[in-house]
Parts: C-alpha cells; structure tokens; sequence
C-alpha cells in the first residue's frame, strides 16, 4: 500500500513538472516573450515549479506542495497584479495553468493529510 501512494504522489508531482514546462515555453508558444513582464513571470515561476517538482520526485516534503499551491495562486493573480491582464490570450495562459497547479497541488496535500482515503 505504502508504494501505491507514493506512486500516486509521484504522479502529481510529473503533473506539476509537465505543466512547469508548459508555463516555461508558454511566451514562446503563445508569442509573447516581447513583453518582458509576463514573459519573465512564467520563466521564473516555471523553474521554480519545475525544480520543486524534481526535488519532490527525489524525496517528497509536504512543504514542496505548499510552495507549488502559493505559486499556482500566483499564477492567478499576476496578469492584475503585474498588469497584463488586458492581453487575453497570455492573461488566460498565466489563470489556466494557475489552476492547474492549484489542483495538482491541492490534490498532493489533501493526500498526505487524508491517507486512509486510499484504504
């Protein structure tokens, strides 16, 4: 059972990695990495959440998962809080790949609090 779960954790944790990919090459994808805010905001969160996901797939830390689920809600909020909410297609990029993060790492601490879900 202990090597299911951690399986299962495992999981969530290449969830996050593959989105921290996502959110890296996004600029380039959607075209804009000429505006140097928002551009800049999925580099740096995107290796930030991709080495987070890497340290958790080595060993897993609780913590890890607080991390990705503040930089998820980061993710949000940005487009209004660094203002580029007004491009819609980078604004939408930046929200859906937030909640994605959200969800992955809600998902990975409801988990670890919650293990005889899995009984």
């Amino acid at each position: 059972m202990a090597s299911k779960l951690m399986e299962e954790r495992k999981s969530k944790d290449w969830i996050t990695l593959v989105l921290a990919i996502c959110l890296f090459i996004s600029p380039w994808v959607i075209g804009f990495t000429a505006a140097m805010v928002p551009a800049w905001n999925a580099w740096i969160v995107g290796v930030a959440l991709g080495a987070l996901a890497l340290a958790t797939l080595s060993v897993f830390a609780e913590w890890e998962e607080w991390v990705n689920l503040v930089l998820g809600l980061w993710l949000i909020a940005s487009p209004w809080l660094l203002g580029f909410a007004a491009d819609r297609n980078v604004m939408i990029t930046h929200v859906v790949l937030g909640v994605l993060v959200v969800a992955a790492s809600a998902w990975a601490v409801w988990d670890v609090r919650h293990p005889h879900a899995h009984a």
